[in-house]
């Protein structure tokens, strides 16, 4: 099995998709086109804001936009003075352009999921002593409650953190961590693992910021033997796999989801 496998949506190319009172219909899935009220419409909702005054001109700027786009009919169904300037605007409209859904491909985590049991059992089954690993949010992002779901004892969602399972030791340097000093942290911590946490998207400073980490940690030795792992609610394990890490979550993810990649991946690490 390959470290980073894809998946391909399986079966055939027409799949049944059922109608209030009418039954099944047929979906092509090499031509899935947006659905809004009625199948194959087309149909999409774009909400966006413009640095222009509020006003009919800022509402047809906003129509001619889409069209620029190729989008047919559109309609403002909603619009409203931001003020200095700008105007919000929430139009429909309809996309005549289809994807062909069976040649899409996703890459997945190469890891089960397995609850905090499942976690401990295999790491007694492997390893002799726990696992180190070492969370922060870095660069200028403060926002720590990320990081906290997923490594304090309280945790998130019904499920404890990290801290709380008997085969992790776990330090959580908190926020505003500069990745020279991350990975100082993570030398002196011998890490097997590093968690971080990124919130501040602004000009996709995240995607710059956890690149920069990637390379500085191969710049001083310490990307092989340590698994990275980075979340945010702008980040996926594609981006991740992107950006140089190896796995990547996104809003929404409990700590046993981090757990089981972390103890497969460490344990996967240490076999010969």
């Amino acid at each position: 099995m390959s470290k980073h496998p894809t998946q391909t949506p399986p079966g055939p190319s027409l799949v049944p998709l059922r109608g209030a009172g009418k039954g099944p219909r047929p979906v092509n899935l090499q031509a899935v086109r947006a659905y809004g009220d009625t199948l194959d419409d087309g149909q999409m909702m774009l909400s966006f804001a413009l640095p222009v005054p509020f006003s009919e001109e800022a509402k047809e700027a906003g129509r001619e936009l889409c069209r620029k786009m190729g989008l047919l009919e559109p309609q403002v169904y909603h619009a409203h003075d931001l003020g200095e300037g700008f105007t919000y605007l929430t139009i429909y409209a309809r996309n005549p352009h289809t994807v062909d859904f069976t040649k899409i491909s996703v890459p997945k985590l190469d890891a089960r999921r397995l609850d905090r049991h499942g976690v401990e059992a295999l790491w007694a089954e492997h390893m002799t002593r726990k696992i180190r690993i070492l969370g922060a949010c870095t660069g200028d992002d403060a926002h720590t409650v990320g990081i906290d779901a997923i490594l304090n004892v309280k945790g998130y969602h019904g499920e404890k953190g990290l801290e709380a399972y008997k085969c992790f030791e776990v330090k959580n340097l908190g926020a505003q961590v500069s990745n020279d000093v991350l990975l100082q942290e993570a030398r002196a911590f011998a890490a097997d693992a590093i968690l971080v946490s990124q919130v501040v998207t602004q000009k996709d400073c995240h995607r710059s910021n956890l690149a920069a980490l990637i390379d500085l940690a191969e710049a001083e030795g310490l990307r092989a033997g340590i698994t990275y792992v980075c979340g945010g609610p702008r980040l996926s394990h594609a981006i991740a796999l992107e950006l140089g890490f190896d796995a990547g979550f996104g809003a929404g993810t409990t700590p046993t989801e981090v757990a089981s990649f972390v103890v497969q991946a460490v344990v996967r690490e240490r076999q010969p």
